[in-house]
This record gives structure tokens, C-alpha cells and sequence, in this order.
């Protein structure tokens, strides 16, 4: 995420870094790599012209040209303007206090509106809310079936009236069917456009009209840089939209979408999509997101994702078995399942302070050794997952067999247990408080 602007901007910085005291010419050369750096990431140039400019009047002042490492007094301002500039604070998804919360979701085609409202929809429900999805794209060939795939998905029924139904009798329908069937939460997928058009809008001005949504939410995808602020603001003015889903945050982005929509709309970022998965789905934090484009981390939303791949009580049985020495294969295929569930490796080290994603950008955990590893474990007996020490050579041969792979990759998957067995040992004992932290995040 970003990582083209993180090193542009880490270039910027080394100029500072070079000098003992700073002048006023040197902090204004510096940030005339800084607009550079933005402008490449197609971020709006009003935001840019704005953004340096308060980062000139505060960089130039006595605390940073007086101060004896002033490149931290300037990332650290940086810092702070990006927060602000990104909305300051994380803006929350309101809830009215008379269900149902209805949600409209509208974009142009493409976006991935049908595919982000499920994505909200299982996000709520896992915090204990009971969703709804309402198809209303009757224009798209097949939108209200994909709607209804990704709503099994994640568990969350769909209600639709087919296409001969117009779309706002179907937003009104739905409602009312969330309201007779205690659904709290209703999310209205609506069509999309390969542009921006009255129809649309219309169609989308009637539902607003018919089912008063505590949230308009628009999806953009981020990486269309100042077209997803175009679109965002066209959008805005014609239906008052309460917050921006920005998707695909998770590809080749340069960042201009995150940085502009709050300054040039004044609406919000509510969630970034990181990904395919339709758990892939985020709280936009301007603070947290600021502290990766500048290569500073994001531990909490690491802890976050920790916390979320791995269930408190089977950490508690996974240190106990670590404990009394009973770690079994099985147990480590699970605790590499849940490290899978976390995400990539890229996007994992893009997290931690100090750490460099572009280093790990092909260093993607591999989902075919996983399923070959699964394989293997599943083509042992009991007694030799709970038992990898009797494995011999014949028994090799045999799992080899069963699980349609190599004696060598047989081989790899022990030694690979071993070591982590080996390691995890050492925090036994004395260690269980350091063992505890090790199995709410693995590595």
C-alpha cells in the first residue's frame, strides 16, 4: 500500500537527514520533493498546494531549525498533516437508533459495490448485528445472483423481486421486509454506470427519497487516483453522500484517492477494501494509514487482525499443549491456517515500525504449499501426527503417496514442525507470559 509514495517521501526526508542544522532553504527544498512525491501519486493539487504549505509555515519555524534532529521534527509534523488532511479521526458507521440502519451503496459500475456490501454486511454481523441485503441492480446481467453467491458467503440473506420490479419499489420492499423479520441492518446494492448520468441519479435520488438512509455510502476504487475524487464529487452533490468505501486499497495505488476525497468532498472515508476476500474490509484510520506511507507501522491494526485470525481459547490450548510437550502436526497446520487468514506477508510487514514491504513483495505465503502440507498431514495416521518421530522412511514413502507429492516435500514439512517446536519451547516455563504474546500474534 503505497509504497511508491513511501519511498519518494523516505528520498525526501534523507535530504534533511544529511545536515546537522537546517535553513530555511533547505526545509523549502526538501518539501519541493515532497510535492513532487505527492503529485506522482496523483494526488489533487489543491490538496497538495495546501498540504505543503502548512508543513512550510510549521517546518520553518525556531522548534525545527533550532532542534538538534530536526528530520523528526519534520516527519513528525508531515505526520500530523497527513492525519489531518485524511480527516483527522476515524469516522464511524452511524447506527439509528430506530432500526433498521439502512445503508445505500452507489458507485459507478465496476467499483465493487455488490461485492463491498457484502463485505459490510458480514462485518456487522460478526459484531453481532442481523443484515440484510436488498438486490436493486436490475440493470447488470447477473448482479442479483452474484449478490446472492457472496450474501451464502457470509451468511447474510438477500432480498430481491427479480428485474422486472423497478428499483426503488424493491428498496421500499426490502425495508419493510427487514422491518417485519427484526433484520437491524439493511444494505441497498444499487446499479452502477460506466459514467456518470442523469438516469442514475434519479433512480438513486428516488430510493434516498423512499427509504431515508442514515448512510449514503460510495465505493470508489482507489486506484483511479483523481478520477475516484471526481467521481466521489459529482457524486456528493447531487445525493449529500455521508461517507467514501475506497476499494482495492491493497493494489498498485499511488495514494491519490486517500489523500484528496476528505479535502475536496468533505465526506469521510468510512472503510478501505485490502483485498479479494470478503473479510478483507478495514476502519478507515487516518493516523494509522499515515504512519505506513511514512514507513512508521501500524501496530494496532496489526494487533487487530491478530486478534481476529486467533481464538483466545485455542491459544490457551495451544500453549498448554506447548506446555506439556504435546504440539501435534495437526495443531501446526491450524496455526499456519490462521496465520494465512491474516493476509499476505507484504501486507503484514507494511505494519510493523521499521520494516520494509517492498523487500517482502514476493515473499506471499504460498497457498499451494499449504495445500500441499494439508495433504501430507491429512495422508498420516493419528499416532504419526501425534507421534512425527516414528516417521521412517517407508511410512514416507507411503504419505508421499497418499497426499500425491515428493518424499522431499514429506521431508521439508518435518523439518519445518521441528524447528517450530523448537522454537516454541523455549517460551515454555519461566516464558508462558512471553509464549501468550507469541500466540496471539505467531512470529
Amino acid at each position: 500500500m503505497f509504497q511508491s509514495l513511501s519511498e519518494k517521501l523516505s528520498n525526501a526526508f534523507r535530504r534533511f537527514r544529511s545536515k546537522g542544522k537546517l535553513t530555511e532553504a533547505d526545509v523549502r527544498e526538501g518539501m519541493r520533493e515532497v510535492k513532487l512525491a505527492l503529485l506522482e501519486a496523483d494526488v489533487n493539487f489543491k490538496v497538495v498546494k495546501e498540504f505543503c504549505s502548512r508543513v512550510t509555515e510549521r517546518a520553518v519555524g525556531a522548534q525545527v531549525l533550532e532542534s538538534l534532529l530536526p528530520e523528526q521534527q519534520i516527519v513528525k509534523i508531515v505526520n500530523e498533516e497527513l492525519i489531518a488532511i485524511m480527516g483527522g479521526e476515524n469516522a464511524k458507521l452511524e447506527i439509528s437508533p430506530k432500526p433498521p440502519t439502512v445503508v445505500l451503496m452507489c458507485g459507478l459500475q465496476g467499483a465493487g459495490k455488490t461485492t463491498h456490501s457484502a463485505k459490510l454486511a458480514s462485518y456487522f454481523k460478526k459484531k453481532g448485528k442481523n443484515p440484510l441485503l436488498v438486490a436493486c441492480d436490475i440493470y447488470r446481467p447477473a448482479a442479483i445472483d452474484q449478490l446472492k453467491t457472496v450474501g451464502e458467503a457470509v451468511g447474510v440473506p438477500v432480498f430481491s423481486q427479480g428485474t422486472d420490479c423497478p428499483a426503488v419499489e424493491i428498496a421500499k420492499a426490502g425495508v419493510e421486509f427487514a422491518k417485519k423479520n427484526c433484520h437491524d441492518m439493511v444494505f441497498i446494492d444499487t446499479a452502477g454506470r460506466l459514467h456518470i448520468d442523469e438516469g442514475l441519479m434519479e433512480e438513486l435520488e428516488d430510493i434516498r427519497r423512499e427509504t431515508a438512509p442514515t448512510e449514503i455510502l460510495l465505493v470508489v476504487d482507489a486506484m483511479t487516483g483523481q478520477d475516484a475524487v471526481n467521481v466521489a464529487k459529482a457524486f456528493n452533490e447531487k445525493l449529500e453522500l455521508t461517507g467514501v468505501i475506497l476499494t482495492k486499497m491493497d493494489g498498485d495505488t499511488r495514494g491519490g484517492a486517500a489523500l484528496s476525497v476528505r479535502y475536496i468532498t468533505g465526506k469521510p472515508i468510512k472503510f478501505i477494501g485490502v483485498g479479494e476476500k470478503l473479510d478483507m474490509l478495514e476502519p478507515f484510520y487516518p493516523d494509522r494509514l499515515a504512519s505506513r506511507i511514512l514507513g512508521m507501522g501500524d501496530v494496532l491494526t496489526l494487533i487487530e487482525k491478530a486478534e481476529q485470525a486467533f481464538d483466545e481459547k485455542k491459544a490457551a490450548e495451544m500453549e498448554k499443549k506447548l506446555r506439556e510437550s504435546s504440539f501435534t502436526l495437526s495443531d501446526y497446520l491450524e496455526q499456519m491456517d490462521q496465520l494465512k487468514n491474516m493476509g499476505s506477508l507484504e501486507q503484514l510487514a507494511g505494519m510493523i515500525p521499521g520494516m520494509n514491504g517492498a523487500a517482502l513483495r514476493d515473499a506471499k505465503i504460498d497457498e499451494k504449499a499449504m495445500d500441499r502440507n494439508k495433504a501430507i498431514i491429512c495422508s498420516m495416521t493419528m499416532r504419526e501426527r501425534e507421534r512425527p518421530d516414528i516417521i521412517n522412511s517407508s511410512r514416507k514413502k507411503r504419505i508421499a503417496a497418499g497426499a500425491g507429492t515428493t518424499v522431499e516435500e514429506v521431508n521439508r514439512l518435518l523439518r519445518q514442525f521441528d524447528a517450530m517446536n523448537k522454537m516454541m519451547k523455549q517460551f515454555t516455563g519461566k516464558g508462558s507470559k512471553k509464549l501468550r504474546r507469541m500466540m496471539k500474534i505467531p512470529f
